[in-house]
């Protein structure tokens, strides 16, 4: 995609319950688009109980698409992809609303995806050089950022990252199963549908209040790995399932030979029958495994005509500015104060 000077940017923040750091990230997002003479920021209100809205009012965002009540991180950020469609977006930013990005970093993002033609350009901060991240976060995040590559097929740098930007059509081509976070699944997604992704280095602000999305490290490794295995064997089902049957079909040869061994060399007057019937149920298994495998493989054919015909839907959909998608939503722009 070639981006000129006319084309619609939208910054979308996602919140919720953010009034106390809002007003201050949407002043360094004007700052730093200020080049950029068709830019809009649109405020994704996740039925924020604070003042919230009345803070993006005062900031002069340009747009506020609401959920009446809290549906997750990820449903805000599908709704402000949803939303920013509706309003001609050629290219989406999406930071978060506790001032975590330098905002300065957007120009970066945007030139990423209009010079490199990359679909989706993702933010990758300087995990090592991060204080307020600890030792075990930073394992942590380099981990999963290496088995994210793997899943996905691409080389990006910072798989947690919610400082993104993205093209239209790869707006129109994502989508999340999760309630919980967007991050990795929509990355693993983009690789996985062919489109073009990349990593730009920016920096990012001290912490202004602690993370809301996980109550504990353990709970949001085991809801990301969980995540990251569901979108995976949608998207690479026969690969997934033999992953996993590759264990009892190792251990069923493993018995076989053994039982082999015992009975030719050991002891063959007697029958080893256990390790003989464990091998055969492991092989059954395994065998069902792969078998599954394959009817997802030739599922997948179907999936992605329905995918063809459901981005085809959402490009009419979002060209007439009614796009809505899985979760309604209120659309208010602020300087007309109007409903859409």
């Amino acid at each position: 995609m070639s981006t000129n000077v006319d084309s619609r940017i939208v910054v979308q923040i996602p919140c919720y319950n953010e009034e106390a750091t809002l007003e201050a990230t949407i002043a360094e997002i004007r700052k730093a688009t200020a080049a950029f003479r068709n830019c809009l920021i649109l405020v994704v209100d996740d039925g924020s109980t604070d003042g919230t809205v009345e803070v993006a009012r005062k900031a002069k965002a340009d747009f506020i698409a609401r959920h009446s009540s809290n549906r997750g991180l990820a449903r805000a950020y599908m709704t402000g992809l949803a939303a920013s469609l509706n309003l001609g977006a050629d290219i989406i930013v999406n930071t978060d609303a506790d001032n975590q990005y330098r905002a300065a970093g957007i120009p970066a993002l945007i030139r990423a995806i209009s010079e490199e033609q990359a679909d989706v350009a993702v933010g990758a901060r300087p995990i090592e050089q991060t204080e307020h991240f600890s030792l075990l976060k930073r394992r942590l995040q380099r981990l999963g950022t290496r088995v994210v590559r793997a899943l996905s097929g691409t080389d990006v740098r910072d798989a947690t990252s919610g400082f993104r930007a993205i093209t239209r059509e790869a707006a129109l081509r994502l989508n999340t199963f999760s309630d919980y976070t967007y991050t990795l699944e929509t990355l693993i997604q983009a690789g996985r549908s062919g489109l073009r992704v990349t990593s730009v280095d920016i920096e990012t602000n001290p912490p202004t209040r602690p993370s809301r999305l996980m109550r504990s490290m353990g709970q949001y490794i085991l809801r990301s790995i969980g995540d990251m295995l569901r979108i995976s064997t949608i998207y690479s089902p026969l690969r997934s399932y033999l992953t996993v049957a590759a264990p009892p079909l190792a251990v069923a040869i493993f018995l076989g030979l053994r039982y082999v061994f015992l009975v030719s060399l050991v002891d063959p007057s007697r029958s080893h029958a256990p390790s003989l019937i464990l091998a055969g149920i492991l092989t059954g298994l395994a065998f069902l495994l792969c078998g599954l495998g394959i009817i997802g493989e030739i599922m997948t054919v179907n999936r992605r005509i329905l995918e063809e015909l459901r981005i085809n839907q959402r490009r009419q959909l979002a060209e007439s500015g009614s796009l809505g998608g899985r979760v309604d939503f209120s659309l208010i722009e602020i300087s007309h104060g109007t409903s859409k």
